[in-house]
């Protein structure tokens, strides 16, 4: 049984901002292609509809580096329309000519449609040529003065949806005297908690134990932090959701990686289920066994 495809056709003049864009519908799942010539677009169509759901979101670029443009992109997204199974979008992206003479400068790349000539010359005949183009775009973006995040923030607020933003959350317990680990968002550091390691019974278990667990729950200056560690990580993580972040890596460190830090990161765990998807990891918890 086929499912309904998106496809998202981004085009527009040339130093508007379309990479970034793209790379935005990248970290929101989209499956994406740049510089694809409007001929492939029909036929690319065909092949992720069959796909029976393994692609279900597309976004691809295409702009006046593929020479046969104007009249083919045309007739690429007219096919795309009539196909029962797919729904199309064109975003179309702009900027005022000061932005873009800028950009240009800044990256010192030559226009596309004005090698030889003055940057300027190059963008009044893109307009000209991405006129009919313009009107029928479905979104408007005018990146001029704009930041990067903010261009970001438009797309993930147009294009996300709540089963799909999710954060992917890791919980990661470590020992400081192995290295903290390089990737993490968020260190915390538990070492003043206090140490099983010193009860000989304890010694040879870890956190994942309950009598561990237990021995470092009981004690007040752990419960008065683990209601500030759940406070802030509830706080921090509906902002970090809303930049955009795919991903955060929370890592929980006592000395050895084996007692505290376990503990902790498998509350932290139990407490974030319902915020997303989310797993533990307990990177050094079997090296001081």
């Amino acid at each position: 049984m086929h499912t309904s495809v998106k496809i998202l056709v981004l085009t527009g003049l040339s130093g508007a901002g379309k990479s970034v864009a793209l790379q935005c519908f990248e970290d929101l799942g989209f499956f994406c292609i740049d510089n694809l010539p409007p001929a492939l677009i029909p036929k690319l169509g065909d092949l992720v509809y069959q796909s029976d759901g393994k692609v279900a979101k597309v976004a691809l670029v295409c702009d006046l580096r593929a020479r046969a443009f104007d009249k083919e992109l045309f007739d690429a997204v007219k096919e795309l329309e009539e196909h029962s199974g797919i729904t199309c979008q064109v975003i179309y992206m702009e900027a005022d000519d000061e932005t873009l003479v800028s950009r240009y400068k800044e990256t010192r790349r030559r226009h596309p449609l004005a090698p030889e000539g003055r940057i300027t010359e190059g963008i009044a005949r893109e307009r000209k040529k991405l006129e009919e183009m313009r009107g029928r775009a479905d979104w408007i973006i005018n990146t001029s003065r704009m930041k990067p995040t903010e261009l970001r923030n438009q797309i993930i607020e147009r294009f996300s949806y709540a089963d799909e933003s999710k954060l992917n959350i890791q919980i990661l317990s470590f020992g400081f005297k192995h290295g903290v680990p390089i990737d993490a968002d968020l260190v915390f550091d538990v070492r003043f908690l206090p140490n099983p390691h010193y009860v000989e019974s304890l010694r040879p278990l870890t956190g994942k134990n309950q009598e561990v667990y237990d021995y470092v729950m009981k004690w007040p200056v752990t419960q008065q932090f683990v209601e500030k560690l759940i406070d802030m990580v509830d706080f921090l993580l509906p902002h970090f959701e809303k930049e955009g972040k795919q991903q955060v890596v929370i890592a929980i460190g006592c000395t050895g990686g084996q007692h505290r830090s376990v503990s902790i990161a498998e509350l932290l765990y139990n407490h974030l289920q319902k915020k997303g998807m989310v797993v533990v990891i307990h990177r050094d918890c079997e090296k001081e066994r």
